[in-house]
């Protein structure tokens, strides 16, 4: 996992509150065992037409299809963003895609966790503050915002600025990019020290015959 600190970068406003993880990642393409390859199938369904002449062809009035939008490292979302199953798929799908960060008034708490473990801020704002962001995005794709982990402040190009709470933990595992393998991995000479004394005692060590 990468350490995260500064991102600035244009973003897509996905303007839609309950998008769920199905929609994010649909159930379908989830019999891949690798964690990447996912960011072609992000809002599958929504990135298409469903019906008539054209379906399957990409849907011109979807966000991501915007050639204006392409490129963003930031999604800007409605409340409640990455409701619905557990799938870990979900982060996978948007980090694969692209997306370092998501701005939203809520999170779903399963989703918020799976997120933050892929090395993404998630940062909650006020509704009012998400509007006038999803606001200023929809106008002027090429305006960025500025997200600062260190100072958990957002801003963007035109005086906006508004402070994010953040748990120190996970804080300090996207600075430093510590996934729970890389946590355990800080750990490492303990641990070799460990298991080497654990096989001298236990498996090389002579044992006692004993008498009949």
């Amino acid at each position: 996992m990468q350490p995260i600190n500064l991102l600035t970068s244009h973003a897509a406003p996905l303007d839609r509150p309950n998008v769920d993880t199905d929609q994010i990642i649909p159930k379908q393409f989830l019999k891949r065992i690798e964690r990447t390859g996912y960011g072609e199938f992000l809002f599958y369904d929504w990135r298409r037409i469903q019906e008539g002449a054209n379906a399957g062809k990409p849907d011109p009035e979807f966000v991501l299809n915007d050639h204006a939008h392409q490129g963003a490292k930031i999604l800007i979302a409605g409340k409640n963003f990455g409701c619905g199953s557990s799938r870990e798929h979900a982060a996978w799908a948007l980090t694969d895609y692209g997306f370092l960060a998501v701005i939203a008034p809520s999170f779903a708490d399963i989703f918020f966790s799976n997120a933050g473990k892929n090395g993404m801020i998630l940062v909650r704002l006020s509704d009012a503050d998400v509007q006038t962001l999803m606001n200023r995005s929809t106008e002027d794709p090429a305006r960025r915002i500025t997200i600062n982990l260190e100072a958990q402040t957002v801003s963007d190009d035109e005086g906006f600025t508004a402070h994010f709470d953040i748990d120190p933990f996970r804080k300090y595992c996207l600075l430093n990019g510590l996934d729970d393998i890389g946590l355990t991995l800080r750990h490492e000479s303990e641990l070799d020290a460990y298991e080497s004394k654990h096989d001298a005692e236990f498996w090389l060590k002579p044992r006692a015959t004993q008498e009949a």
